[in-house]
């Protein structure tokens, strides 16, 4: 369990992050989103103390990180960044090795954990193993990228902005992907946004900060239907916000009984997808793969906030 108290950090007599309090608990995945200059980055390094604190504490498992020597603390709190940041003269293992070594872990560990995380991010060891960084796509740098900052079991990674650089396609199967292995390794996760539409995708929680601020902190339904400021309203934009509802859950979640004509939708696909294949084929109905059906209906209904 992470726990933030009354985080505050000054420059120049500004506060950039302004008493700023916050619990994630242990396996969850919070995003911490706002505009540019909104203080998230800020918050996001204090964490591990690239950023000292002004004022305010940071626990972690109980432990105040500043009774920690930064170095071990770093090494023990993953974190990777936009644009993947690795080093360009090693090769992806060696990267990847980088926490394991300096941690003295025998080199049998590093290769096997190497390979395990290759494997993992769908990145064929015996290929990939040895490879440059500039002989590697954008989307399987990234992936290389959160690998090493996997690489020695961190009980928490940090992400800031990890998939800004990204084109849409592959934005949105790396998101995915680590959403599936963050709920697989059970690791407490913080990533850092301005993306809401990221934000809800991908968090258990949501912080939205503005001006240093935590405005509010809730699951992503919560946020959608009650936002706490107008702030948070604008940034969720009145038009996207049936949208984004309709993105929180799986068709598998809305199916009923019954038959319906044409291809059959997967049941974890969201309902944002089942609304836009039915507007496409205009269709009324659509058969869910393994039984059952989703009406236009049931979406229509789901899209509204209760």
């Amino acid at each position: 369990m992470i726990e933030i108290r009354h985080l505050t950090r000054v420059y120049d007599g500004v506060p950039v992050v302004n008493d700023v309090s916050l619990t994630i608990g242990t396996g969850e995945l919070a995003v911490l989103v706002g505009t540019s200059g909104s203080g998230k980055t800020t918050l996001l390094r204090m964490i591990n103390r690239l950023v000292q604190p002004t004022s305010g504490q940071v626990l972690v498992e109980g432990v105040d990180t500043a009774t920690l020597p930064a170095h071990l603390l770093r090494r023990r709190i993953g974190y990777a960044i936009q644009g993947h940041g690795l080093f360009p003269h090693r090769t992806v293992a060696q990267n990847i090795a980088t926490v394991p070594r300096l941690l003295g872990w025998p080199r049998a560990r590093i290769d096997a954990r190497v390979d395990e995380l290759l494997a993992l991010f769908q990145l064929d060891p015996a290929t990939f193993r040895n490879r440059m960084p500039h002989q590697l796509s954008g989307g399987q740098a990234q992936r290389v990228g959160v690998a090493r900052a996997l690489a020695a079991k961190p009980d928490l990674l940090l992400m800031d902005e990890p998939f800004g650089a990204l084109d849409p396609l592959i934005r949105a199967k790396a998101q995915a992907d680590l959403r599936a292995i963050q709920q697989k390794l059970g690791t407490t996760l913080i990533l850092v946004t301005h993306d809401m539409q990221e934000a809800v995708d991908l968090g258990d929680r949501i912080a939205v900060m503005d001006g240093g601020r935590l405005l509010q902190y809730d699951h992503p339904a919560r946020i959608l239907t009650q936002p706490a400021a107008p702030f948070v309203r604008d940034l969720i934009g009145a038009t996207d916000r049936p949208l984004r509802l309709l993105s929180l859950k799986t068709v598998g979640d809305l199916a009923q009984p019954g038959d319906a004509e044409g291809p059959a939708i997967p049941p974890e696909a969201t309902l944002h997808d089942a609304l836009a294949e039915c507007l496409w084929t205009g269709r009324t109905a659509l058969p869910v793969q393994g039984g059952g059906i989703v009406t236009l209906d049931a979406l229509r209904a789901e899209a509204r906030p209760r």
